[in-house]
């Protein structure tokens, strides 16, 4: 039992690292299921504390993702229309794979402020920057937490297979 569990936690850790960039994989749950797998293993060293840790750490990536380009949009200046451009472009960016992931919060920031607030062009793309900025915040928290998890998902692999 403790053989397919680790298994199946390596398979979900990797294929979790890879939906970190990849928006077709919900990374952060996958790398997440296979941490718990492990847990339930026969000797794991992963306590219930980091159990709970890495839970509530990848519910707050989960969030941060949606939340985090409306919020750079307002620390770079952004109005109202920046911060609703911005939450709309992420959606919407997320039709378009990796690169309107990326292209998404700017495109939809930099719009928002043209139509909604007139401003200048070069405002509209200092708050587009602020919001793709988010996207790499959120991409390096979850790839923490990825690589934090695979880590341990490992371990227990080599210490049930070997």
């Amino acid at each position: 039992m403790d053989l397919t569990l680790v298994i199946v936690a390596l398979i979900m850790g990797l294929v979790g690292l890879l939906g970190v960039i990849l928006p077709v994989l919900p990374g952060t749950i996958l790398s997440y299921a296979g941490f718990l797998c492990v847990y339930f293993t026969t000797g794991s060293s992963i306590t219930t504390t980091q159990l709970i840790v890495w839970g509530v750490v990848s519910v707050i990536a989960i969030v941060l993702d949606y939340v985090l380009p409306g919020y750079f949009s307002k620390v770079f200046g952004g109005t109202k229309a920046g911060i609703t451009g911005a939450t709309v472009g992420t959606f919407v960016g997320l039709i378009f794979g990796v690169p309107g992931i990326i292209l998404g919060p700017f495109i939809g920031a930099v719009l928002g402020e043209l139509i909604g607030s007139k401003v200048e062009l070069s405002k509209a793309i200092k708050v587009g920057l602020g919001s793709m900025l988010s996207f790499f915040v959120g991409t390096g928290i979850k790839l923490i937490a990825g690589i934090y998890m695979l880590y341990y998902i490992v371990k227990e692999f080599i210490m049930v297979v070997f």
